[in-house]
């Protein structure tokens, strides 16, 4: 099943590397995913996201702030 992916950032590194550490893992899984990148800040703010990168999975905020460690993001899949 396709797991629909936001991960919400304004653009820093830490946001990029979210997005690049998703998108591996969801690889390296087989997952299917269908990942967007959220920039703007009314957007993020909708989520009650207020320290980013934020990540929400299917509609549910899973991750606020910072990158996520690599177990946590194993465990969305």
């Amino acid at each position: 099943m396709m797991k629909n992916i936001r991960v919400l950032g304004t653009g820093c590194a830490n946001c990029k590397n979210t997005v690049a550490l998703v998108e591996q893992i969801a690889r390296e899984k087989g997952a299917p995913i269908a990942l967007e990148k959220v920039e703007d800040l009314q957007s993020i703010m909708s989520y009650g996201v207020m320290s980013t990168p934020g990540v929400v999975i299917d509609g549910v905020v899973v991750h606020a702030g910072g990158v996520p460690a690599r177990s946590k993001v194993e465990s969305w899949f």
